[in-house]
């Protein structure tokens, strides 16, 4: 059922999250300590923040499948491999995977659409393992049984598919970071740091290259693979930048341009077309009624950053630990909670308007501050509706928990941006965003 894969996930989470955040812990400190490199704080907590809700939103299983692998699998399957040894199966059915992430992700990088379900990814002007968790929550209908069509002609087993989708994607963790050199004969196998640096940069000659997931073949057959060169170092992020911290924001303001441009522009055939068009296209009158900051020389540009005091930036890391325990809180009882839905998409939805509030406080919005508010009386009313909070019928916990949402919404208050006049700089990040 839909919730037995639910928490299927959920306990696979457990093990993973933890393991994931002890690297990017680990890979931080190094570039601090051993290094010497300055730490981008606010985006190291935007990254995380965005793994944040990504897990919410899987968690939840908000998507829309077209068409699903075992209706498919029994109208086109030839053979059926259930008797065949496990590894051999298994194997495929990874090979399949990997196959069909190849042209999944490139669909991604070239129609303009489907770039706002990846765009979170690229967002970050920083390359580490952090940024590996910018995944998105923008994705609503899944069509990836489409390019899963080799695997079931074979007849790979659901099963096997259910088991090696998670190994598969939690295998792309590692090469998300600047601190491993190219990996000699390795690079004509597998997808590395090195060549994955090429796929996150903006430089002309590496922009939509290296797509693969695991296995750098695709990249070579499909005429996409760039090799890292000395004498052209990657530059990070995205051409037209986010310009925000907030993960929220970012999954769908590539989708928010489109819908403007088609609602406003006088070209009735544009209003059509401009969502499958190739990425990044407008029409013309658009681009000059509503022009969009675009990076021209990728070697000279000013990366987001607000200069935040050391006060905003302790705040944000309590903000994103509150985070981490309350959605292991929900996942560790979700078999529980699971018995009541409505209660899941609650205290969900009070862990994403959370990273929606302190990220809006890390970009120096002061209506950050009234998120907050709203967020702490929300959390009263649902502890008075249910008696408890996220699932633990404990009344220490329960008040522990209230008491952090009375605290998030004080602390902000007290919040000076120095530096900058929060009013004035909320105006051009909102003039950015539209």
């Amino acid at each position: 059922t839909k919730f037995n894969r639910m928490e299927a996930y959920a306990n696979a989470l457990l093990y993973a999250i933890p393991s994931f955040i002890g690297l990017v812990i680990l890979e931080t400190f190094y570039k601090a300590f051993v290094k010497h490199i300055q730490i981008n704080h606010m985006d190291l907590i935007s990254s995380i923040s965005s793994g944040v809700t990504n897990v919410i939103k899987d968690s939840l299983g908000i998507l829309f499948i077209i068409i699903s692998y075992p209706f498919v699998k029994s109208y086109i399957a030839i053979f059926d491999m259930s008797s065949y040894p496990f590894w051999l199966v298994f194997g495929l059915a990874f090979i399949c995977l990997d196959f069909a992430s190849y042209w999944n992700h490139r669909l991604n990088h070239k129609i303009n659409i489907f770039w706002n379900r990846h765009v979170i990814h690229h967002s970050s002007e920083q390359f580490n393992l952090a940024c590996a968790l910018r995944q998105s929550i923008s994705v609503f209908i899944g069509f990836y049984t489409i390019f899963m069509i080799p695997a079931a002609i074979l007849g790979v087993p659901n099963e096997v598919i259910i088991l090696a989708s998670p190994i598969h994607f939690f295998l792309q963790f590692w090469y998300h970071t600047e601190h491993i050199p190219k990996l000699g004969w390795l690079e004509y196998i597998l997808v590395t740091p090195s060549q994955h640096r090429v796929h996150h940069a903006i430089n002309e000659e590496y922009i939509d290259k290296n797509l693969s997931a695991i296995f750098c073949v695709w990249d070579r057959v499909f005429g996409t693979f760039q090799e890292e060169l000395d004498d052209v170092p990657p530059v990070y992020g995205v051409l037209k930048p986010a310009q925000t911290w907030n993960p929220v924001l970012i999954n769908f303001q590539h989708a928010a341009r489109i819908f403007r441009d088609a609602w406003h522009t006088k070209d009735f055939m544009a209003k059509l077309t401009i969502w499958f068009r190739p990425t990044g296209w407008r029409p013309d009158d658009m681009k000059e009624r509503f022009p969009i900051e675009t990076i021209q020389d990728v070697y000279h540009f000013d990366k987001y950053d607000l200069k935040p005091s050391v006060f905003l930036i302790v705040w944000s890391y309590f903000q994103l630990t509150m985070c981490g325990i309350l959605i292991f809180s929900l996942l560790y009882n979700i078999g529980t909670i699971n018995q009541y839905p409505d209660q899941l998409y609650v205290y969900s939805f009070l862990i994403v308007l959370g990273v929606f509030g302190y990220t809006t406080l890390m970009d120096q919005k002061l209506f950050g501050r009234y998120i907050e508010v709203s967020r702490a009386v929300l959390a009263v009313g649902v502890f008075m509706y249910y008696g408890h909070m996220f699932g633990i019928d404990q009344s220490v916990f329960t008040m522990l928990i209230l008491m952090y949402y009375i605290l998030s919404a004080t602390v902000p208050f007290f919040i000076s941006f120095e530096g900058h006049d929060a009013l004035q700089n909320e105006t051009k990040v909102e003039t950015v965003v539209a």
